[in-house]
């Protein structure tokens, strides 16, 4: 739609033109009047011929005993080879393909621009072509730059409820939400209950405007596995969710002679898109963390002996086509004891390239230099860990979406 609304017609120069019957002199006369010209026009009864270049004219009528040759020639024999001719309707992208086609030619000579019956209007310049396509694109990165700023600010103010919950449920805990492109896949959920709270990071398919896309669906059926008071199994919401994102995203097919709950699973060409995450429900009775997880590990130390704990979730994401409808996540129980640290990232920090030999950032090294600084406050680690993992990604580049979680018993 963008492109349709630029066409040809903004780049039309008035421009003298001469006949066919014109001869050398007369083309020389004409240029020297008329110094601006890069090209003559030839044009016969309105329609246009060609165009005669002024540099590749000049230069030839320079050479020994060519002006007098010239002179007996008529304008026909001194056109471009391959003159471009476009209708003042063309649009200006259409135009740019065309240019490209003629190559040079184009850029140094220009073309003629026409009305709708072929008649000769005027010409247009390489060089206004590049300028028009250099402040359409220009625009169009304005245009798309401001729709990523709000992007960003819906995004942001869907993940509100959760920061004010997690305010509400923990004394001493950080989260760092770092989108690669503005927006992003990666996400983080908290929701408080009168026996405990449910949290959740998130990692969908991809980063930019598509991920985030994909984490706005992921909350709303978040929150609808929630009511149906799956908070307690972990496990189970994540089946829940499993089967909402394959039905919406079409990664599956329904028998119509099977019952409801009996699924096949269909390899999709359309759509592969999905999310690897950590579920957990603290439960503040029980004083245990239920955790299950999709390609996501739960991070833990114990300050008390400097001890470290990877809990590995299961290795399939949620909502792929590879994973089977009926899969079964597994719950696994951390008791919760005083001052025990637990963190959750997603793969944007584990993954991240970078140091002397450009290898992953890794769980081990995220574990040890969480270990070096797990006494301080946990707003303090986070902004000591996030400066030795800028320093360790140096001049690479950002991989994918960071979020980063952690907080204190």
């Amino acid at each position: 739609m963008f492109e349709s609304q630029n066409t040809v017609r903004e780049l039309l120069i008035s421009c003298p033109s001469v006949s066919p019957s014109f001869y050398g002199n007369d083309v020389l006369l004409v240029l020297s009047e008329n110094a601006g010209i890069i090209s003559l026009p030839v044009v016969d009864e309105g329609l246009p011929k060609g165009l005669i270049n002024r540099s590749t004219y000049m230069d030839e009528i320079s050479k020994p005993f060519r002006k007098e040759l010239y002179a007996k020639k008529t304008c026909i024999e001194f056109i471009e080879p391959v003159s471009l001719i476009v209708s003042e309707n063309m649009s200006i992208q259409d135009l740019s393909f065309k240019v490209a086609e003629e190559g040079s030619t184009a850029l140094k000579s220009g073309f003629i621009i026409t009305d709708e019956q072929g008649r000769y209007l005027g010409v247009g310049t390489g060089e206004a072509v590049m300028r028009k396509i250099s402040e359409m694109q220009a625009e169009k990165n304005r245009i798309v730059m401001e729709s990523i700023n709000y992007a960003s600010v819906i995004q942001t103010s869907f993940l509100r409820s959760s920061r004010e919950d997690m305010r509400d449920c923990m004394q001493d805990y950080f989260i760092h939400w770092e989108p690669r492109d503005k927006v992003g896949g990666d996400y983080y959920f908290c929701k408080k209950f009168a026996d405990g709270f449910f949290l959740a990071l998130i990692d969908c398919t991809g980063h930019g405007v598509p991920g985030a896309f994909m984490t706005l669906i992921m909350a709303s059926f978040l929150d609808h596995i929630l009511l149906e008071d799956n908070r307690h199994d972990p496990a189970t919401a994540l089946i829940s969710m499993n089967q909402k994102v394959k039905t919406a995203l079409g990664q599956i097919s329904v028998a119509s002679n099977q019952k409801k709950d009996e699924w096949i699973d269909i390899d999709s060409n359309d759509s592969d898109d999905g999310m690897d995450t950590a579920f957990c429900w603290i439960d503040l009775n029980a004083q245990q963390i239920t955790f299950a997880g999709a390609k996501t590990p739960l991070l833990l130390i114990n300050p008390a002996d400097k001890s470290t704990t990877i809990i590995e979730g299961d290795k399939k994401g949620v909502g792929y086509v590879d994973t089977p409808m009926d899969f079964k996540w597994t719950n696994k129980t951390v008791p919760l004891t005083e001052g025990l640290c637990v963190y959750i990232t997603t793969d944007g920090i584990i993954d991240q390239i970078g140091g002397p030999r450009n290898i992953a950032f890794g769980k081990q090294r995220t574990l040890n230099q969480l270990l070096a600084h797990v006494e301080k406050p946990m707003s303090q680690q986070c902004t000591l860990f996030l400066d030795t993992f800028y320093e360790y990604q140096g001049s690479q580049r950002r991989r994918d979406d960071v979020c980063f979680f952690g907080f204190r018993v």
